[in-house]
């Protein structure tokens, strides 16, 4: 099964241009898993302390309403860089092998390639096995989690593996993300002769929040902050919307609730690891700053999509909430964006493919369904009628304007919330006859399509 015969027709004639050139800008292009917007810009209280992403966004340009276009790794992943929706592509699932269903697609690293730039991988860019995507890179590197202890760390919640949390007293150098980092600054030390388009993956604050010691310290357990809970939460939900909340929950919100201060420590872990991140970015933007590239190099900082730690009373990721599809994208771009600039305009990261390519100047660009956001860095408060459309799982649906988040299920079930009046999703407005306009608007947006999952992992080794 191919479902992309047609956009591999209209890709496959992309061809190689002549080299770029030297003034050419570069890229830093920078990758957080799993980290929602307990972020330093985009949040007040919950926010972990992150305060070299602040001095970024300081920097440049903020997008306080950026989504992704589908709440798992490697389907939010492979629509940012090949710039195709899942409902396009039918990469749903973490297990779809995104280059075996689409061979001839033309991702973005890729794309500079095409265009004389040198394209360099570090850590998770891609999904986990999908990562080194030889088309895509001149030279890439895996760093993985590094320290996984074999024993539980947190003994009040005795998992092994991803369910784990809890400080970890290692070397810094234990740590994939760290040593991210170095080659990261190890790439920028270097003098390169060509333009170059870096990107940098780092791991945490993915499960299991494993982090350095310090980071715990940050957060004194009588000041942990909890988000708004309502335990009415699902009472007026479709069936669909339910099962959505019970499927893929990580530990459980009531397992983790039911533990002596379980809540509390898995917050304070989110949050550990959400610094420790932050602390790696600081490395690889201040090593920018001392390179001789630091005047003209773009720099994007984005994360793959939210997660959920204890709204809409669940854990994990997974669903069409706010919770686990707002994420943290900022813009630096010489001689276009102003410092401290904040844009309130609905974006998605399926955006981030063509705006780059613009900025570049990048020639051959194969046609993709994001949408350039260059207008907005140079006028962040232009009007802007466009929502994020984010997937999760095929025929699931969420259209997210500046003022509504609109959910349709593959079943026909809906949920409508009034982001003006309910920031927290509690009240689903769908199906109160007088907002029937407003779904009608916001439906326009869904797919007109849904392509069929595409082959797993596990049918490519039944067809072999």
């Amino acid at each position: 099964m191919k479902t992309f015969v047609v956009l591999s027709l209209l890709l496959a004639s992309a061809s190689l241009v002549s080299a770029a050139s030297p003034t050419a800008p570069n890229v830093l292009f920078m990758a957080v898993d799993d980290m929602n917007d307990w972020v330093g810009p985009l949040e007040d209280d919950e926010a972990a302390l992150t305060p070299n992403m602040d001095k970024l966004a300081a920097s440049g340009e903020l997008f306080t309403r950026a989504y992704c276009a589908s709440p798992a790794c490697n389907p939010s992943r492979a629509a940012i860089l090949t710039g195709f929706s899942a409902s396009t592509t039918g990469i749903y699932l973490n297990d779809q092998p995104w280059r075996k269903n689409m061979p001839d697609v033309v991702t973005l690293p890729q794309l500079f390639r095409q265009n004389g730039y040198r394209s360099t991988g570090l850590g998770k860019i891609y999904h986990n096995r999908y990562n080194g995507d030889k088309a895509s890179w001149d030279s890439y590197k895996s760093f993985g989690h590094g320290i996984w202890p074999k024993e539980p760390v947190d003994p009040g919640y005795p998992v092994k593996g991803q369910y784990d949390w809890g400080p970890v007293d290692a070397p810094d150098n234990a740590f994939g993300d760290y040593n991210c980092a170095t080659a990261a600054v190890e790439f920028l030390s270097q003098p390169q002769q060509t333009p170059f388009f870096l990107a940098v993956g780092f791991i945490r604050p993915h499960l299991p929040f494993f982090c350095p010691p310090r980071f715990f310290d940050l957060y004194p357990d009588d000041e942990i902050i909890h988000p708004e809970i309502n335990p009415n939460d699902w009472d007026d939900l479709p069936d669909a919307g339910v099962a959505t909340a019970q499927k893929f929950s990580g530990p459980g919100y009531n397992k983790v609730k039911a533990l002596d201060g379980g809540m509390d420590r898995i917050l304070k872990a989110y949050r550990a690891c959400i610094s420790f991140t932050d602390e790696q970015v600081g490395r690889v933007l201040d090593a920018l700053q001392n390179s001789p590239y630091a005047d003209n190099t773009i720099v994007v900082l984005w994360s793959d999509h939210g997660f959920h730690l204890g709204e809409k009373l669940r854990f994990s990721k997974y669903t069409l909430w706010e919770e686990s599809t707002r994420v943290l994208l900022v813009f630096r771009v010489p001689g276009v964006t102003k410092s401290g600039t904040v844009s309130t305009r609905t974006v998605s990261l399926q955006d981030l493919y063509p705006t780059l390519a613009e900025l570049c100047n990048l020639q051959n660009v194969p046609p993709v369904e994001g949408r350039s956001l260059v207008p907005l860095l140079e006028s962040p408060n232009l009007d802007w009628p466009y929502p994020a459309l984010t997937t999760n799982f095929m025929g699931n649906h969420a259209v997210r304007s500046e003022d509504w988040r609109y959910i349709r299920y593959q079943d026909g079930g809906e949920e409508l919330y009034d982001h003006r009046n309910d920031a927290n999703e509690w009240t689903n407005l769908a199906n109160d006859p007088q907002f029937a306009s407003v779904i009608a608007d916001l439906s326009q947006w869904l797919p007109q399509h849904d392509a069929p999952n595409a082959p797993r992992e596990e049918d490519y080794k039944h067809a072999k």
